[in-house]
């Protein structure tokens, strides 16, 4: 069974149980309202406001240049959704455009302003976890918030200046987004307790799909309704709204804090004790390489993201050219599967925790469950929609269904990283970004170069590959994967007792 003993070995070495079970009854009265959890509330909006920063230009942009035309499929659901006529999409259309500027880019222009938001994706990471040791998680993230939140405001403004100008806005938004996306997990090697770290981590994570969520929902509305611009506008004005609570509530640890108070501070704290210092710029680079759990994870981060880029590049054009909806709904449609799963990724680190504190797992066999459970379960699911896709209402259950199911990974080998290595837990974070990035490069290119040959048999193709990639991955990640602080992550100066298994 688990105990507390080994709890503490997961954070670099045992701790004294007399001492964390005293804190844990003292704190556990605060339930959700502890400034830890304040901080994971804070983090959630802040992603949320990222994440529809990073998606406003995909919704934005057909609005944005003279291009209306709509794709079809010759094998179309029989079932139809409630749609508006073509006709009066187009003069709705009309009315944004009679409202704000258009632009006669080209396809591959359009391409390149899409994918402009990634092009310094590759080289933003790793330094990144070194800049946040060096000046602080809480003024370099707030400060990057607060940047990219302004780019965003001036995007309207590029765009008339002209497309250049428009791409180097985004390639430094993307550059600022990508340093805040990954110094902000160097704040739960402080902060989180490991008892609870799956809860803190997806309540921060959950504000991204729930970003993804809003972006669709509303997103072409309001570019339909007020124009373009506004999309810009309004979320990053939130953005900015962000940044400042930002500055008030995080610390970089909870020694610093003002406003802690003394029992959940002793009860952190006792349960990090030894965790050890930050670790500076020495790495332990030959082990890392070696270390196969720590591949196991970032193999996974490729084979999930793959499967996320299929849905945030294919799914809006998979239901309008297949489903036959029509664009408005489409925007609608397509949030269903993120909506379902912000709902469930945050009871599903809750569980996690649960089984944890309970001992009735361990955290390494909760870790590979979970992530089991996410991958298994959806790729059934997601390959099914084709064959399905002649009911309307069976295929959006199906993605939506899939989708609620795959956030319980999110709770199993996406925050695992923590698990093995909390002192370099910024670093990874930035290594599983580049694979993440890696994963967004070329799941697009290939899946669209598949729809591309066959529109019929290709979406079949798509699905059936996503699930391969994703089973791929579940399998060297059972095989390899463990939840225990590796020796290469353990404190130096640690005793030679401390770092028995």
């Amino acid at each position: 069974m688990f105990n507390t003993v080994e709890a503490g070995t997961i954070v670099g070495g045992p701790v004294n149980n007399d001492t964390v079970n005293m804190a844990q009854v003292q704190t556990s009265r605060k339930g959700f309202c502890s400034v830890r959890h304040g901080l994971a509330l804070i983090l959630h909006l802040c992603n949320l406001s990222i994440s529809t920063q990073q998606m406003n230009m995909s919704i934005a942009l057909p609005v944005m240049v003279n291009n209306t035309a709509l794709p079809s499929s010759p094998n179309a659901s029989t079932e139809r959704p409630p749609v508006d006529s073509q006709d009066n999409w187009n003069e709705t259309l009309n009315e944004s455009k009679a409202v704000a500027a258009v632009y006669d880019w080209s396809p591959e222009i359009q391409g390149v302003i899409l994918s402009s938001l990634n092009y310094g994706s590759f080289l933003a990471p790793i330094p990144s976890s070194y800049m946040a040791e060096v000046f602080g998680t809480r003024y370099l993230s707030g400060t990057c918030m607060f940047i990219t939140s302004v780019l965003a405001l001036f995007t309207p403004l590029a765009a008339d200046t002209g497309v250049t100008v428009l791409i180097v806005l985004r390639v430094i938004q993307g550059i600022v987004q990508v340093v805040l996306l990954t110094s902000q997990y160097s704040i739960w090697a402080r902060w989180a307790p490991p008892q609870e770290r799956s809860q803190l981590i997806t309540i921060a994570v959950a504000g991204s799909v729930l970003g993804c969520f809003i972006i669709f929902l509303v997103g072409g509305y309001l570019c339909q309704t007020i124009g373009w611009p506004c999309v810009f506008y309004i979320f990053g004005g939130i953005g900015c709204v962000c940044s400042f609570l930002w500055f008030a509530v995080i610390y970089d640890d909870p020694v610093s804090h003002p406003f802690i108070s003394t029992k959940e501070k002793e009860y952190i704290v006792c349960s990090l004790a030894q965790e050890g210092s930050p670790p500076g710029w020495s790495l332990p680079t030959k082990a890392m390489i070696k270390s196969l759990p720590l591949w196991s994870i970032l193999i996974f981060y490729f084979s999930d993201y793959w499967h996320f880029f299929v849905l945030t590049s294919f799914l809006p054009t998979f239901i309008t050219s297949v489903l036959q909806a029509n664009i408005r709904d489409s925007g609608i449609l397509s949030a269903l599967p993120f909506a379902s799963a912000c709902i469930c990724v945050v009871p599903g680190g809750l569980l996690a925790d649960f089984l944890l504190s309970r001992k009735i797992l361990r955290l390494n066999t909760i870790r590979k469950l979970f992530t089991a459970i996410g991958v298994l379960f959806p790729a059934v699911l997601f390959t099914s929609v084709y064959w399905v896709r002649s009911s309307f209402s069976t295929t959006i259950a199906f993605l939506t269904i899939s989708s609620a199911i795959k956030s319980f990974a999110q709770s199993g080998a996406l925050v695992n990283f923590v698990d093995i290595a909390p002192r370099y837990s910024a670093l990874l974070r930035a290594l599983s970004q580049i694979f993440s990035y890696l994963a967004g490069a070329i799941s697009p290119t290939v899946n669209g170069f598949l729809i591309s040959q066959d529109p019929e048999l290709g979406w079949r193709n798509v699905f059936l590959l996503s699930a391969a990639v994703g089973i791929l991955g579940l399998i060297f990640y059972l095989i390899f994967g463990q939840a225990e602080v590796q020796d290469w992550a353990k404190c130096r100066h640690a005793p030679a007792s401390e770092r028995t298994e």
